[in-house]
């Protein structure tokens, strides 16, 4: 038997509106839904199961950071900006890896329920 973790198989994520949410991950963002029942909405982020969950206000709490991994942040941004996506910045590096030259780059935005998301890119160098 491994005691070795695996992959994240869900990350649930606390949203006020689960329709608004629904549409601003599935045709702004765009992963694949899986269903919906009541409040609760299911997406596949690349194999991750994204699990969105209505809180009421009492309750409201904003979860984790998503870190969506994209192959070309600048254009991903510019993307998500012509669908009125709001950045807080532009992609910036926030790490280079000096045994291999790869830079992390990443830039923020709010997904209209009070989370913070991100978009990252790992960069080679040259």
């Amino acid at each position: 038997m491994s005691t070795k973790l695996g992959a994240i198989g869900q990350i649930a994520l606390a949203v006020r509106d689960v329709a608004r949410a629904e549409q601003f991950y599935g045709e702004v963002l765009g992963p694949p839904h899986i269903f919906t029942f009541g409040d609760l909405a299911f997406f596949d982020a690349d194999g991750t199961r994204l699990y969105l969950q209505r809180r009421d206000e009492v309750d409201w709490r904003t979860g984790s950071i998503l870190y969506f991994l994209v192959e070309d942040i600048h254009a991903m941004q510019e993307s998500l900006t012509a669908r009125d996506v709001h950045f807080t910045g532009s992609p910036h590096v926030i790490y280079t890896d000096e045994a291999t030259g790869i830079e992390e780059w990443m830039t923020f935005f709010e997904d209209g329920e009070g989370n913070t998301l991100a978009l990252m890119s790992r960069v080679p160098p040259g």
